[in-house]
């Protein structure tokens, strides 16, 4: 009696069975060797599975169906925005991982820290300044797409059922986008920088019930220091980069999944 496991489906009988060249029975054999070990024909359904959704996924457009004669032709550049915003935050998001390499805020007591590394990359550095440029700009333009892509989700419609889960997704990604900008807009700690987390303290202090609690969350308490700078890069390097990176991902998941809303 063998102790050898039995082969449930049996494939060396199957394959003797076919009239197989070489190559394809060499080929057979090595992916039913790494299926038993890896599990490759499950992902390779999951391919196909994933293939087949995305064809599934592209129904014929409201033009096409109602035979419009593409008469909301001047509504389709709108729908670049959400591309658009998504390509700009990816730049964002390498020049500055490329910028964090030489940022440096303040460690010693001293939040000149900050504004001196920021000198150093913009007088010293080589390419620095086009580098926080791009950056500046990247996320200027990100701000400016994101409005305008809501705004073109409002007027299209494409809010509605059943696409309610994804505009409200929508919202809190607009809302991290302006933390992002916020947070990121104290980082240099110049003068621009420190009258505006000024406001951003006060605008704290001024919420009901919370208000002082919040400030010293977020601000490290009712005056700007350190802490305040230190609070402000932890919140724009660590923390918005993973949240936002993954709410994209499951927007532009559900938009996969739920198809393209044309104007109505």
């Amino acid at each position: 009696m063998s102790l050898e496991r039995k082969d449930e489906h049996d494939h060396k009988g199957w394959m003797k069975e076919k009239d197989l060249t070489p190559v394809e029975s060499t080929f057979l054999t090595t992916l039913i060797w790494l299926d038993k070990r890896l599990r490759i024909v499950d992902y390779l359904e999951l391919m196909e599975t994933l293939y087949y959704r995305v064809n599934l996924q592209m129904p014929k457009s409201h033009t096409e169906q109602y035979n419009l004669d593409n008469k909301f032709w001047y509504w389709y550049p709108l729908y670049t925005l959400g591309l658009f915003s998504t390509l700009s935050y990816v730049v964002a998001a390498i020049s500055g991982a490329l910028l964090g390499f030489y940022y440096s805020p303040a460690t010693t007591g001293d939040p000149s820290t900050a504004y001196n590394s920021i000198e150093f990359i913009m007088t010293e550095l080589q390419f620095g300044f086009m580098l926080r440029s791009i950056h500046r700009w990247s996320a200027q333009v990100m701000v400016a797409a994101v409005f305008l892509h809501m705004l073109r989700v409002y007027f299209t419609g494409a809010y509605k059922e059943p696409r309610e889960l994804n505009w409200l997704l929508g919202i809190i990604l607009i809302s991290l986008t302006m933390v992002f900008g916020y947070t990121g807009y104290l980082l240099p700690w110049d003068q621009l920088a420190y009258w505006a987390g000024q406001i951003g303290v006060e605008m704290a202090l001024s919420i009901p019930l919370i208000g002082e609690w919040a400030a010293q969350l977020l601000f490290g308490g009712f005056s700007l220091s350190q802490a305040t700078l230190q609070r402000m890069y932890i919140i724009h390097v660590f923390l918005l980069p993973f949240v936002v990176t993954t709410l994209i991902a499951i927007h532009i998941g559900i938009v996969w999944v739920q198809g393209i809303a044309e104007p109505h």
